[in-house]
């Protein structure tokens, strides 16, 4: 039993190695598909690998697999650290990557013929038998593990942090085996090294726990440009606070709002984002009820409170981070004037794709949707862009209702996917965006592009104050959606 449970946390913290692995990758790059695809592949690749070098040292297990534990645990433990220095600072992130995957792969292959050997040292028994038992804890210890990193290791500790501590439980396991279960094995000698080891490798990870707000604070200024004023982790994605008060340059101008390493919020220009996104759709129209898809930070919704005639407003965010930060951080506060305990809005935290589906259609008929969700092209956001995600917003829209949604560089891609629902989409983009200022390199575009749409024909004036855009002649020939079906 005490050798299953070995197994039992051996392969909790290797899927814990695995799952920080992809998601550092999708913070940093966005791109948690090719991500999940190179560590997983490197890594069930490099095990196999790691199995037929098990062979080796089978004839000494006990000592054999505390080495090996150790290893994993100073390797695993480490990776977060190495990764994002590696990005930060080297900018060779994809080779660090897999060179990660690759030893964690190894180490964690080498595991499951070691542990069989002790396994059957302790009471032989029939092949078929001892790989079942040995494989039902490993796999039932993946389960723990997998389900530990996003709710508790990852919202609580951070990924920094939690690699480090999962790096702990890692080298504790495997001495606890060698030193207690299988005592008698290694000589005096041996104990003596192996417990060297598996203290070096504890001492180790404590000093880099021990430096690691340093560290991250360094890394955080050089990635950022600034020094962080406040750094969350929540399970959905990093929350980061620049500039504000004792920031550079001082005041809300100056404060930055990053999510997932990508800037969300830019004081200096924020007021004009969200003028452009929400005044077509207000003015063309009833605006009592108001839907705001995404916009956690509560910028959209003063914007729309400031508005005549708005009644009630609903801001549906999947992050209850972001959402008590809008409430309890004071530039974020007052950059959203405290929008979100305004008697008039109500927040629901949940998932705006989830949320359309079991929303009563009955009690939400909309005048106005805004979608102010993550950019297209990103993971986790592409969803939001499909037409199965603008037919339950048309749904919940009331008769001569409006949608709004910020495009990017997908302007008509984004028009396609609304028409394909029964909306009618007019392109529009409106300038101010000052990228320099916000810290972003000038790319020569300094507007924003959106799409207004509607059943119903638009109001004259809907328009007015940005520019509409003209569809290109090749709209019969663009894909309708951006994904396709779901």
């Amino acid at each position: 039993m005490l050798v299953l449970l070995a197994a039992f946390v051996c392969a909790a913290c290797g899927l814990v190695y695995e799952l920080e692995l992809v998601a550092l990758g999708s913070y940093l790059l966005g791109d948690s598909v090719t991500e999940a695809s190179v560590v997983l592949s490197v890594m069930v690749c490099a095990m196999g690998v790691g199995s037929l070098l098990a062979k080796r040292f089978t004839l000494r297990p006990a000592a054999s697999f505390a080495v090996v534990e150790s290893l994993l645990a100073l390797v695993g433990g480490l990776s977060v650290i190495g990764l994002y220095g590696c990005y930060v600072w080297l900018g060779h992130y994809q080779a660090a990557l897999v060179g990660f995957a690759s030893l964690i792969g190894l180490l964690i292959g080498a595991e499951i013929p070691l542990l069989m050997t002790l396994m059957q040292r302790i009471r032989r028994q029939e092949a078929g038998r001892a790989v079942a038992d040995l494989f039902a804890a490993d796999y039932v210890g993946a389960l723990v593990g997998g389900l530990a990193f996003p709710f508790l290791l990852l919202p609580t500790l951070g990924q920094l942090t939690g690699a480090l501590l999962t790096g702990v439980v890692n080298t504790v396991s495997g001495g606890l085996i060698a030193f207690w279960l299988f005592r008698a094995e290694p000589a005096r000698r041996e104990r003596l090294l192996l417990g060297l080891c598996s203290g070096a490798v504890v001492l180790v990870l404590g000093v880099a726990w021990a430096g690691s707000g340093a560290f991250e604070r360094a890394a955080q200024r050089r990635l950022y440009g600034a020094p962080v004023r406040v750094s969350a982790q929540s399970r959905f994605q990093q929350i980061i606070l620049t500039g504000g008060p004792g920031g550079p340059g001082g005041g809300e101008d100056a404060a930055r709002l990053y999510l997932g390493g990508r800037l969300a919020v830019c004081g200096r220009d924020q007021a004009a984002y969200h003028a452009a996104l929400t005044d077509p759709a207000l003015s063309g129209g009833r605006r009592a009820r108001v839907l705001v898809l995404g916009g956690g930070d509560g910028l959209a919704a003063r914007h729309i409170l400031d508005t005549p005639g708005v009644a009630r407003v609903t801001v549906v965010d999947q992050d209850p981070v972001l959402l008590r930060l809008a409430t309890e951080d004071p530039v974020l506060h007052s950059l959203n004037g405290g929008a979100l305990d305004d008697p008039r809005v109500q927040t629901v935290t949940a998932d705006a794709f989830g949320w359309l589906r079991t929303a009563p259609l009955q009690e939400h008929p909309y005048d106005v949707i805004v979608a102010d969700l993550p950019s297209a092209g990103l993971d986790a956001a592409d969803k939001l862009y499909t037409r199965e995600f603008y037919g339950l917003v048309r749904r919940m829209l009331a008769p001569g209702g409006r949608l709004v949604v910020h495009a990017g560089d997908r302007l008509w891609s984004v028009a396609d996917t609304v028409r394909a629902v029964g909306l009618t989409p007019y392109g529009y983009e409106a300038v101010g965006r000052d990228a320099a200022a916000c810290g972003e390199p000038a790319t020569g575009d300094a507007s924003w592009h959106f799409v207004l749409a509607s059943a119903a024909p638009l109001a004259p004036g809907s328009l007015r104050g940005v520019k509409r855009l003209r569809e290109p002649s090749d709209a019969p020939q663009r894909v309708a959606t951006l994904l396709g079906p779901l």
